[in-house]
């Protein structure tokens, strides 16, 4: 290999690590993988059958390790060919996709575009995004609300904030907000025609309905499983948890809600907790994008803000373990 002769010709040689095959040849294997076939990979790249026979050979002699077996017409991987092509092809797609990212960046100048939920925009983010904006003007913010989660392929979004248990493999992850679960209400129905002073006293009120999120979960630390038979209505359902949080507002019922959308309506007396029973969220607030994303300056610089914001909520806040 190229490396044990660098040594040979020149004692002591050393570099941090080794060189890289021809870039051509890697590319030219990985098709050949893909295809099991020098035919249909020559017909894919553009070039001659043997064009492609002659790049796979010269990247076997390059490594000093046989990667395909020749059978008549027909190629087949080695055991070490098969190892090397996973890793290959998951090293080319990292390239292309940090490639799309610069040019996405130069296309773009200072722009980044921010996926997350409505509820988590309107009650948590967008009041607090003039201090990015203040600090960093030359970046121009583009704010997606959607429940789908972003593909990060062709969808033009940077980086996005989610709520999940754990993020999918393959994205760069940092955990954001962890919160807790509790009733809250309207302060009208404390002193309504049915007081809501005691957990046992929502059986005569309509439960709201906020999508993902279960009344059954409090059956037991409300005490309410099993009450005489009698079970609190079932509200309508809401799939827009800031829809929810202006029902409860207006007094038409009680939902659970999520410390970190909810906090500031409780601190402006918009809604109270009507009893002091909390859970942890199992599901956890958490800013991801592709590991490529990170190399934009506009994306570094919001990724900072958002976590030192996210501490700075999270100590006034803490949540219990989950």
């Amino acid at each position: 290999m190229l490396w044990a002769s660098m040594n040979k010709i020149y004692p002591g040689f050393s570099l941090m690590a080794p060189s890289l095959p021809p870039l051509n040849a890697l590319r030219t294997f990985a098709v050949a993988a893909r295809r099991l076939s020098f035919t249909l990979a020559a017909q894919e790249l553009g070039v001659t059958q043997a064009a492609v026979s002659h790049q796979i050979r010269s990247l076997e002699t390059w490594l000093g390790v046989e990667l395909f077996k020749r059978r008549n017409k027909q190629v087949i991987l080695t055991e070490s060919g098969q190892v090397y092509a996973v890793a290959v092809n998951q090293a080319l797609d990292e390239i292309a996709e940090a490639t799309a990212a610069l040019v996405r960046a130069d296309s773009r100048g200072g722009g980044l575009t921010l996926s997350t939920m409505s509820s988590f925009a309107i009650k948590w983010l967008v009041h607090r995004l003039s201090g990015f904006l203040n600090s960093h003007p030359e970046v121009a913010v583009r704010l997606h609300t959607s429940m789908e989660l972003a593909s990060f392929a062709g969808d033009g979004v940077d980086v996005a904030v989610r709520m999940a248990r754990k993020v999918a493999d393959g994205l760069h992850a940092d955990l954001l907000l962890e919160e807790e679960l509790m009733p809250v209400c309207s302060p009208a129905l404390l002193e309504g025609p049915r007081p809501l002073r005691d957990p046992a006293d929502l059986r005569h009120h309509v439960l709201l309905q906020d999508v993902g999120i279960s009344w059954s979960w409090w059956l037991d630390p409300l005490g309410l499983r099993g009450l005489d038979g009698q079970r609190p209505v079932r509200g309508p359902g809401y799939l827009d948890s800031a829809l929810a949080i202006q029902a409860c507002i207006d007094g038409q019922g009680v939902m659970l809600g999520r410390t970190v959308i909810v906090e500031d309506d409780i601190q402006a007396g918009r809604l109270i907790e009507p009893f002091s029973v909390r859970v942890p969220n199992p599901m956890k607030y958490w800013l991801v994008c592709p590991p490529s994303h990170l190399i934009r300056p506009p994306v570094r610089a919001f990724r900072d803000w958002i976590l030192a914001e996210a501490q700075a909520w999270s100590r006034l806040h803490p949540a219990g373990p989950a």
